[in-house]
């Protein structure tokens, strides 16, 4: 080891002592600088006119009815439904899609008239034969049950009783187009594109 390296540890000693750590318990009394605030003198409050504050309130209070007003017209709104809306394009193109139709003629009109009657008394004959048929129905199930009643009160007590074997009734139907047989169906990805309304 060289003599310059020693006296170069040497140099980095300090002369003095360590301070003593004193504990206190109150404040430390050191002077403190605060910023400069730099403020301007606060002015004179102007003296408003009282019927030009009742008017600012009465500007306020209609603004604030007027929003209250309008939430409670958007409340009553339902969410959209696209498929019942008309899209724009085709309400811009009303007037080019709209046909002029000849006017019909006397006869026409009055061939349709005859038409409209005529289905109308089809459909009032075929409900009363539907009507008179169910009455005979139950007639015809009531003597039925009345005669029993003659024959046996046991018969007719059994009759009388539920069939709880046809109450949970399950029927699959013809379906409107018949299943394809060996049918594969296509595997993808099913993209939900509706919108959220929360």
């Amino acid at each position: 080891m060289s003599a310059w390296s020693l006296i170069n540890t040497f140099n980095r000693l300090a002369l003095q002592s360590c301070p003593r750590r004193g504990i206190a318990t109150s404040v430390f009394l050191n002077f403190r600088a605060t910023p400069c605030l730099m403020a301007e003198p606060l002015k004179k409050k102007k003296k408003l006119d009282p019927a030009v504050i009742k008017a600012r309130e009465d500007r306020k209070k209609k603004k604030i009815e007027k929003q209250i007003r309008r939430l409670e017209k958007h409340a009553r709104q339902f969410k959209p439904i696209e498929e019942c809306e008309v899209p724009l394009t085709l309400l811009d193109e009303k007037k080019s899609r709209m046909r002029s139709l000849p006017a019909l003629s006397d006869s026409e009109l009055e061939q349709r008239a005859l038409l409209d009657k005529q289905w109308a008394t089809y459909r009032k004959n075929e409900h009363l034969t539907d009507v008179q048929m169910l009455d005979r129905i139950f007639f015809a199930q009531q003597k039925a049950l009345d005669e029993l009643r003659k024959e046996s009160e046991e018969l007719y007590q059994e009759a009388m009783q539920i069939d709880f074997r046809l109450l949970p009734f399950k029927s699959e139907g013809p379906l409107e187009t018949p299943a394809i047989d060996n049918y594969e169906s296509p595997d993808g990805d099913y993209a939900d594109v509706s919108k959220k309304w929360e």
